[in-house]
């Protein structure tokens, strides 16, 4: 699996960048994508700068995703659609990956409300705009300072939702390479309403708790 390249869509964004630190670190080839490519390149170098020998680029986003068998959208809920939209030419035969969530807070509103989205959630709205492409949803209740820290171990069930078994696999292996992280089936792409909803809860015990790391376990799985 360590030969599998991801693009990361928002890769110099928190959760962006800290999937692109840990992946790089497991030896996973990756390429992180921005709006502005400069941005996108100096990511890279922070990444490199911190796990030597990493294999990493960064580019614009459509450039980036041009170059993975794999797509990450690690972006701002009100950014997605339109991210989306400039993305789908590239997006052909590849497994999409929307760690989008849709808070109250990307319109100005509370980070502990969700908004509500026509299609259901937001990752049936990327599915939505890429007819035939395979999207799963994942990543949303991972928090994103946990992966910044190398000499830390996250501690978080990495809930994946989707329509399609092989690509679910693919993913669940790639999650698999992070220490600390283990995939969970969560079922149909349309669960993801369930878990996308599952953020404004653990901001709010973030919040509560004074801490930022609080994450989902899923108890009594077979082993």
């Amino acid at each position: 699996m360590a030969a599998e390249r991801i693009a990361i869509i928002g890769g110099a964004g928190e959760l962006g960048f800290g999937l692109a630190l840990r992946w790089a670190k497991a030896g996973v080839e990756i390429a992180i994508g921005s709006r502005d490519a400069a941005k996108a390149k100096d990511a890279a170098q922070r990444v490199a700068g911190l796990v030597p020998g990493a294999k990493i680029t960064g580019a614009d986003n459509l450039a980036a995703a041009a170059s993975a068998g794999i797509v990450v959208i690690a972006v701002p809920f009100t950014a997605q659609a339109g991210i989306v939209k400039i993305l789908k030419p590239a997006l052909k035969d590849k497994i999409v990956v929307d760690a989008s969530v849709p808070l109250a807070a990307t319109i100005g509103g509370r980070p502990t409300r969700v908004l509500g989205v026509w299609e259901g959630s937001a990752a049936q709205q990327a599915q939505g705009l890429l007819p035939g492409v395979t999207v799963l949803s994942a990543f949303h209740n991972l928090s994103a300072e946990s992966l910044h820290d190398l000499a830390a171990t996250p501690d978080c069930d990495i809930l994946i939702c989707g329509d399609d078994a092989p690509a679910k696999e693919r993913l669940s292996a790639l999650v698999a390479l992070i220490p600390g992280l283990r995939a969970v089936d969560a079922g149909p792409l349309e669960m993801s309403r369930v878990v996308e909803s599952v953020t404004a809860m653990l901001i709010s015990i973030n919040r509560r708790y004074k801490t930022h790391h609080s994450g989902i376990r899923i108890t009594g799985l077979p082993q």
